[in-house]
């Protein structure tokens, strides 16, 4: 029987000065950033990749993480981009044939500092409670008052511009080139299976660094655009709104997604705002205000479009809204032909409702070709 050696001690302390204990996992060293959390209980590959998530520390709700390995393929990006990991039960043990690692080994090879055998469900009442916050892991400095100094000099998310950091540094393309629907992403921060819903349904894709200029944009001769989603604040984003603001004077189909939906917003008038303590999970219920029709969503977000600040822009239409806090989860431009949804329809992971949001964008596209 293989014996796991013996965990090294592990500290996790949080702004307001809650400290937890537990056990080191990955990579033995120290890590910072915004905490947050997350309520699926699958996925958590998946979840460790998308760019979103990048200078955040996740906490998983779910018990166990890890039981089932990690697989070469089921990622949203090309490197783990979360800061750090929280859990009650971090599994070096996994059942899955088709796993190529275990997840330590995973983390390990990523450099992610992890703390386990923290009481989770406690933890996750407190940021409930108290608003999202920034935390500090470490498993090589265990003196409080050191960990106190060094979270300190960590930034704030509110903010933050952190789209840039996480975009492609050169664009590529996917799909078949010869395909009519030429569809230009905007990359804040992509999940690459957004990029395979559209290729799916028969567009080619061309995916542009984040500070690409509409005429760079135009000489793809798109005949839609993608806004994608993204980490980071979005007003602090200037160069990405001025950008969204010249895609929408484009007058084509205009499909955004999480940040997407929050640029969007900002480019007609419309402002953000950061949320207490965020939506992240594969649970999240949405009822579609056109249809009628309610959809369970896969969410991962810590801002929001501010409903107060809507009469400023008449011409923004609410068609999503969260059943949970009534927060604003999709909108529409009435004189432009461009829509945008705050959480994820590709939902990799998580229940496929929302899918149709793809379709809808595509026929947009067939529609304005006519």
């Amino acid at each position: 029987m293989q014996v796991h050696p013996v965990q090294p001690p592990a500290v996790l302390l949080l702004a307001d000065g809650t400290v937890h204990y537990g056990k080191a996992f990955g990579k033995i060293g120290t890590t910072t950033g915004e905490i947050c959390f997350n309520t699926g209980m699958t996925g958590y590959q998946e979840v460790f990749t998308d760019p979103s998530y990048y200078g955040q520390v996740i906490i998983m709700n779910s018990v166990h993480i890890g039981n089932y390995g990690v697989k070469d393929d089921e990622v949203e990006s090309d490197t783990v981009k979360i800061r750090g990991l929280i859990s009650r039960n971090l599994e070096e043990q996994y059942s899955r044939k088709m796993a190529n690692a275990s997840l330590e080994t995973y983390l390990q090879m990523n450099n992610i500092v992890c703390i386990e055998g923290v009481d989770t469900r406690a933890l996750v009442a407190h940021v409930r409670e108290n608003g999202a916050m920034n935390c500090i892991i470490s498993s090589e400095i265990l003196d409080v008052e050191e960990l106190k100094k060094e979270l300190a000099k960590v930034p704030n998310m509110d903010g933050l511009e952190l789209a840039s950091y996480v975009s492609t540094k050169e664009p590529y393309t996917m799909g078949d080139e010869k395909s009519p629907i030429r569809i230009a992403v905007m990359d804040y921060g992509t999940k690459q299976h957004i990029i395979h819903c559209m290729v799916q349904r028969g567009a080619y894709v061309k995916v542009f660094p984040a500070k690409t200029t509409i005429a760079e944009l135009k000489k793809f001769n798109p005949t839609g655009y993608f806004i994608s989603n993204g980490p980071g604040d979005p007003a602090a984003m200037d160069y990405a709104i001025e950008t969204v603001k010249d895609i929408v004077k484009e007058n084509k189909p205009t499909f955004g997604i999480c940040l997407g939906h929050q640029l969007l917003a900002l480019a007609s008038g419309v402002e953000t705002f950061k949320l207490h303590h965020g939506h992240r999970g594969l649970n999240h219920p949405v009822k579609n205000l056109l249809t009628g029709l309610c959809e369970v969503t896969t969410q991962n977000h810590g801002f929001g479009v501010n409903p107060a600040t809507l009469k400023n822009a008449p011409q923004v239409e609410v068609t999503h809204r969260n059943l949970n806090d009534d927060s604003i989860e999709g909108i529409r431009l009435k004189d432009k032909p461009a829509f945008s949804v705050q959480y994820h329809p590709e939902s990799t992971p998580g229940p496929h409702d929302s899918r149709y949001l793809f379709d809808q964008f595509i026929e947009m596209i067939k529609k304005s070709m006519n």
